[in-house]
């Protein structure tokens, strides 16, 4: 009987297998993310050019293909330098909040920024082109400028501000955010003497060697994992239940190892998962430990030198701080971005801010399940940057 019962059970569960891999199949076109990149000497590791981009977000079922452009940007072909130089050219750079897998390009905020200003400023004559690679700070971003966005001569240079852009400019963090060796970092860094001065690192073409060491996964996690990159039902189980292949990065264990380092001086703070990274909004208490008041730092140089950059090239400068979770003035994270920008003379325009004025509600413009922007949220992002060229037009002269 016994047998007759565990027959019934194993049938059962094999039939429901069956059933949902062949529904999963059927409804969802691919697994996983999906992006080869290339690495290009003084730049880093950005995206391989004209490649297929596939981003898999199977706990909203948000499932996207799109390429990218012969610079490999996911972006349109950049335009002509005749036409950039005709009109009011604007160079959005940034990270994954510009790459924006997650939607398609037609969705993207400066593809809606330009087809409005179209109808809505004309004089103007505005084009648009976005440089943004996920995982990237201001720092890591400054070859996006000068070996990409410079060629057009912007009128505009807009930096795009995701509170994770405090973290990937510092070399301590960037390591203990990704586990790849903070002197061996996959794109442009700083490194900060004694004396407070800043020296630019080049991207070191074989980071892969130097990631650090992550803690072996338990075998079923192993097989869980390898499920997960065959089986769409295993995918679908693995996002509602987050058993099957998921872990936490060792964090702690990555600090200790490069505690001892000149570039990572932790001074005994050990950050935790989710209280002192990113999503855990470091960033909004009173007093930081040394090593993140120090990332402040970091960010405060890379944005001064983008407004070098800039200044040197004729091109006006702004930033646009990204989101719900940078806030608005008042905010301890927009305040320090703020703090940084304005006495340089960069205006920094909150998303944030033009979201509420509007009567919307800022987590209609994420996805449920993802920060990043859904197409209403790149939608409003467009909205708010129209706004202030409008009262700012003489960016444009």
């Amino acid at each position: 009987m016994a047998a007759w019962n565990a027959a019934f059970i194993m049938s059962g569960l094999f039939l429901i297998t069956l059933a949902g891999e062949t529904y999963f199949r059927l409804t969802r076109p691919f697994i996983e993310n999906s992006i080869p990149y290339r690495f290009v000497d003084g730049v880093g590791a950005i995206r391989k050019p004209n490649a297929e981009a596939r981003h898999a977000n199977w706990r909203d079922d948000n499932f996207v293909v799109s390429h990218t452009n012969s610079q490999g940007f996911l972006d349109r072909e950049p335009v002509s330098a005749e036409r950039a130089a005709a009109g009011c050219h604007i160079a959005f750079i940034g990270d994954s909040f510009v790459e924006a897998m997650e939607v398609p390009i037609a969705d993207k905020f400066h593809v809606r920024l330009e087809e409005m200003a179209t109808r809505e400023l004309p004089r103007l004559s505005i084009t648009t082109q976005a440089y943004g690679i996920r995982g990237t700070g201001q720092i890591n971003q400054f070859p996006f400028y000068d070996e990409y966005a410079r060629r057009l001569n912007p009128n505009l240079v807009v930096l795009v501000f995701f509170v994770n852009d405090f973290m990937n400019n510092s070399p301590a963090m960037y390591s203990l955010r990704f586990g790849i060796d903070p002197d061996r970092l996959p794109f442009m860094s700083a490194q900060k003497d004694a004396h407070g001065t800043y020296k630019l690192r080049p991207p070191d073409p074989e980071f892969e060697r130097f990631l650090l060491p992550r803690t072996p996964r338990l075998w079923y996690k192993s097989i869980g994992k390898r499920l997960t990159r065959v089986s769409h039902f295993a995918k679908w189980l693995d996002t509602k239940v987050f058993w099957v292949g998921g872990r936490a990065p060792p964090i702690d264990e990555w600090a200790n190892m490069i505690a001892d380092r000149p570039c990572c001086a932790l001074d005994g703070w050990r950050p935790r998962c989710c209280d002192d990274l990113p999503l855990g909004r470091p960033f909004t208490k009173e007093h930081l430990p040394p090593i993140l008041d120090e990332t402040l730092e970091y960010t405060a140089f890379g944005i001064e030198q983008f407004k070098r950059r800039a200044d040197r090239d004729g091109a006006k400068l702004a930033i646009l701080a990204a989101t719900s979770s940078m806030g608005t003035r008042g905010d301890p994270q927009f305040d320090r971005l703020s703090a940084i920008a304005e006495p340089l003379g960069i205006p920094v325009i909150s998303d944030y801010d033009y979201i509420i004025n509007q009567g919307h509600h800022a987590i209609d413009g994420h996805f449920r399940f993802e920060i990043h922007w859904n197409a209403t949220g790149h939608q409003w992002a467009a909205e708010a940057i129209l706004e202030w060229l409008k009262e700012n037009q003489g960016v444009c002269d």
